[in-house]
């Protein structure tokens, strides 16, 4: 299959230093610090580009498996909350994802949520935190 790549400076100590985050396609590029992972600074963090990572593959995996059954999503739309708590580590992601998928069935929808859960790529490397699903079916 394929295999991607990214990287990461970090200059000085963990409080008062900082790094650079990016993305080998160039599609991103940005500051980090102590206090954008630890507190409200200004900048990214890596939980933040592993919920993007998650809902990003999340989404993608139920499409497949829903266009797979013969549905074509119009939309799939999912946010990833992930919490970094003492240790640190990463114990909890909720994942929250709302879809429109016309002609298809409430309980169906929820069968193939779950299963993108469990097999997306993502969810089965982050399989350390406990992962949550909330998915809404709209239309």
């Amino acid at each position: 299959m394929t295999t991607r790549t990214s990287s990461a400076e970090w200059k000085g100590t963990l409080k008062e230093g900082a790094g650079t985050m990016k993305l080998a396609s160039g599609a991103y590029e940005g500051p980090y610090t102590f206090a954008s992972r630890f507190e409200s600074g200004p900048g990214t963090n890596p939980e933040e580009l592993i919920g993007a990572a998650h809902a990003g593959c999340f989404s993608m995996f139920l499409s497949a498996l829903l266009s797979k059954e013969g549905f074509t999503p119009t939309r799939i739309s999912t946010t990833a909350t992930v919490h970094l708590t003492e240790g640190p580590t990463i114990s909890l992601i909720e994942l929250d994802c709302e879809a429109d998928v016309p002609g298809l069935k409430e309980e169906v929808f929820q069968e193939k949520a779950a299963a993108a859960k469990a097999g997306c790529p993502v969810s089965k490397v982050l399989a350390g935190a406990e992962i949550k699903l909330t998915a809404k079916l709209v239309s």
